[in-house]
């Protein structure tokens, strides 16, 4: 059988029996081999606390770099992602900037040609008296506005001698223009038809819309291509002066020639996506 013996045991016997020493001393230095011992193992314990706060720490560390990583890699990615969408943003801007271009380019096109029409309609129709034929533009349109005086008897719908000139005229200036749409609009004052006109116009409709178709009739003799014609009839119901006097009913009763220059450049500009 064998023995095992602490090293204080071991010491304490190697203490006993050394020649000379008395039982204090060895006291003594059992005491201090106690408290050396003591303190040993304390300081085994505060390394073993110091290596484990490293290990945390080291883990810690580790963790922190990671999750740091992540966030430059995070805000690189939302960096590459912004300049991305500002070069989409700028390429669309680009893209509008030039489409903006095109349509002011097309407009200032529209009103140089609203214009020239306009100059080439009042050329055409120098001569007439401007309480009967009047030349405008309205909204990017030309209107020819001719009163029911120069065109028409009271309740008629043949065109007077004087208006078939207008229009012959008129027509002349427009048949080789194919850029051009033209509305004929009849309109009347605001006295009903009694009864039946000799044109068989029953009520102000009738008598607008035959008198606009008549006119239509003219200039497409003329000349004009009658695709570019359009005759509407309006009655009482669009006036340019309240129906009070006989001078304002009388600038009511009166054939407007609208003429719209053809925008399908615009259209195309508008539509595109």
């Amino acid at each position: 059988m064998f023995f095992r013996f602490s090293p204080t045991l071991l010491l304490g016997a190697a203490l006993l029996a050394l020649p000379g020493c008395n039982q204090k001393e060895i006291a003594a230095l059992q005491q201090q081999n106690a408290e050396l011992t003591k303190s040993r193992d304390q300081l085994t314990l505060e390394k073993s606390a110091l290596a484990n706060d490293k290990t945390r720490n080291e883990e810690a560390l580790r963790n922190s770099l990671l999750n740091k990583n992540q966030q430059v890699n995070q805000l690189n990615q939302n960096l590459g992602d912004a300049e991305t969408d500002i070069k989409n943003k700028d390429a669309d801007l680009q893209s509008k900037n030039a489409r903006i271009a095109d349509l002011q380019n097309a407009l200032a096109q529209k009103d140089a040609a609203t214009k020239a029409l306009r100059q080439r309609v009042s050329d055409a129709l120098l001569g007439f008296n401007a309480q009967d034929l009047q030349v405008s533009v309205k909204n990017g349109k030309v209107y020819v506005s001719l009163s029911e005086q120069l065109l028409f008897k009271s309740g008629s719908t043949k065109v007077d001698p004087k208006g078939q000139d207008a229009l012959r005229k008129l027509a002349m200036a427009l048949k080789d223009n194919k850029d051009v749409n033209v509305l004929v609009e009849g309109h009347t004052d605001n006295v009903p038809i009694k009864g039946t006109t000799a044109s068989g116009a029953r009520d102000n409709w009738d008598l607008s819309v035959m008198r606009a178709t008549e006119i239509t009739r003219l200039l497409t003799t003329a000349g004009m291509d009658p695709a570019q014609v359009t005759p509407s009839g309006r009655a009482e119901f669009l006036p340019i002066a309240a129906n009070d006097t006989p001078a304002n009913k009388a600038l009511n009763r009166r054939t407007d020639i609208i003429l719209t220059p053809k925008l399908d450049e615009l259209f195309s500009i508008l539509n595109q996506n």
